[in-house]
């Protein structure tokens, strides 16, 4: 019985089209989750790459989260362990002014609350992006991304875990900040590793 909700609950978003006049490439939700997964990732919105194959994190950015997770693919996508949604599901086309747009407003408010209410053994969630956090931490996050990231030890008892985007846009950002290869990252995978192993 619970499986079937859940399997109508991801029809019905993937059959979603509440903002299709807003998107360039129309509707296409990417989530993927199965029941009894463990770890959530909340990241920002599909990028093109994504949007085609409806894959999520199948592009560079993914490459680069899966770096800092020290995880293959194949774990990775592992549904029944691993959950994954982004703040707004569709590809939001370009900003005039470089990268993609922000991830549409009606999504988080429309589904996630749904669709983690359908995920009760979830025991991390990683927030990726200044998207997720604000959306999640409730006015708890720090002045900038980069200070919110820095202090996740106190984002951990909430079962949070905040992290940059792991675009190529964040390379400087990772090269000033060298802290978070040395203490944020190996944070992250002992935190994953707890959260996926009894």
């Amino acid at each position: 019985m619970a499986s079937r909700r859940f399997d109508a609950m991801l029809d019905e978003v993937r059959a979603c089209c509440h903002c299709a006049a807003h998107l360039p490439l129309g509707p296409r939700p990417v989530v993927r989750m199965k029941p009894g997964a463990r770890l959530l990732i909340i990241g920002q919105a599909p990028g093109t790459k994504v949007h085609e194959t409806g894959l999520p994190w199948n592009d560079r950015s993914g490459d680069v989260l899966r770096g800092w997770l020290g995880m293959d693919r194949d774990t990775f996508y592992d549904a029944t362990r691993i959950a994954i949604m982004p703040m707004g599901f569709c590809y939001p086309g370009r900003d005039p002014k470089g990268g993609d747009n922000p991830p549409r407003p009606e999504c988080a408010p429309l589904w996630h609350h749904r669709l983690r209410a359908l995920l009760p053994d979830i025991r991390l969630t990683l927030l990726v992006g200044q998207y997720a956090q604000m959306h999640y931490l409730n006015g708890l996050w720090q002045k900038t991304m980069t200070e919110t990231v820095r202090h996740f030890r106190d984002y951990l008892p909430g079962g949070f875990f905040p992290l940059p985007h792991p675009s190529w846009r964040n390379i400087a950002w990772q090269k000033r900040n060298p802290w978070f290869t040395t203490d944020v990252l190996p944070a992250l995978r002992s935190a994953v590793r707890d959260a996926l192993h009894d």
